[in-house]
């Protein structure tokens, strides 16, 4: 039997009459059944009756349906409202967001953040491109470009799919380097399409994070944007 997983994390919230013993009888029905019990938290409590919210880890998806199964024939007092799964939680509305690193509180703030302000900046750059890297967000940002041909052992499952691992590694990159990522998931798998694609947004970036792109393409893909690209590049 394999072990559990955070990764296969749910919630239970279990309605039960106070005279069933829920906050026992529920985690012995929870171990009982092979699962790793994390957290009990009473939501409400009434004279008769009190809901609880369970937390386990579990196996994967089948044996979570069994734990809340065994919740159930625990006790006929015991009603099952709701399985939350705690990975979808998480990735409820993406994992990143955008967030201004100066304040914008007075008309002068917005004047030099935006128009008309930025106009110098703007004039600044034009005059020396590499003041792109001083005085903008490039020298500090990471593009993770993924064509979704190849998302971790999955398989060629498309653009769209490889969104919350392309998130993931920008959170992986802004948590443990403190560098900012986006995601750019292209919706095309031909070689020269993606390298043409990573030219044209790399002005944007400090870097190319190659990620999920199948073999051997990823290869020839990585060799040809080191060579035409000033920045770096790396799968």
């Amino acid at each position: 039997m394999s072990d559990t997983s955070p990764g296969y994390g749910i919630t239970i919230r279990v309605e039960a009459t106070t005279a069933s013993s829920p906050t026992s009888l529920i985690p012995a029905a929870i171990v009982a059944a092979g699962g790793t019990l994390t957290a009990l938290d009473v939501v409400e409590s009434h004279f008769d009756r009190v809901v609880v919210d369970v937390t386990c880890d579990t196996r994967d998806a089948n044996h979570a349906d069994e734990i809340a199964a065994a919740i159930t024939a625990a006790s006929s007092n015991f009603n099952v409202k709701k399985v939350s799964d705690r990975t979808f939680l998480m990735h409820l509305g993406g994992k990143l967001e955008v967030a201004s690193k100066v304040p914008l509180k007075t008309r002068d703030d917005l004047s030099r953040a935006y128009t008309p302000g930025v106009a110098r900046i703007c004039l600044a750059i034009a005059a020396d491109k590499s003041d792109a890297r001083r005085l903008t967000i490039k020298r500090n940002t990471v593009a993770v470009v993924s064509d979704g041909s190849a998302i971790l052992g999955l398989g060629n499952l498309g653009p769209e799919a490889a969104m919350p691992v392309m998130e993931g590694k920008a959170v992986l990159f802004k948590r443990f380097a403190n560098v900012d990522a986006w995601p750019i998931c292209l919706d095309s798998q031909d070689t020269e399409e993606i390298i043409r694609a990573v030219q044209l947004i790399a002005p944007g970036f400090g870097g190319i994070n190659l990620e999920d792109i199948s073999a051997p393409r990823c290869f020839e893909i990585e060799a040809r944007l080191k060579e035409s690209l000033d920045i770096p590049v790396f799968h």
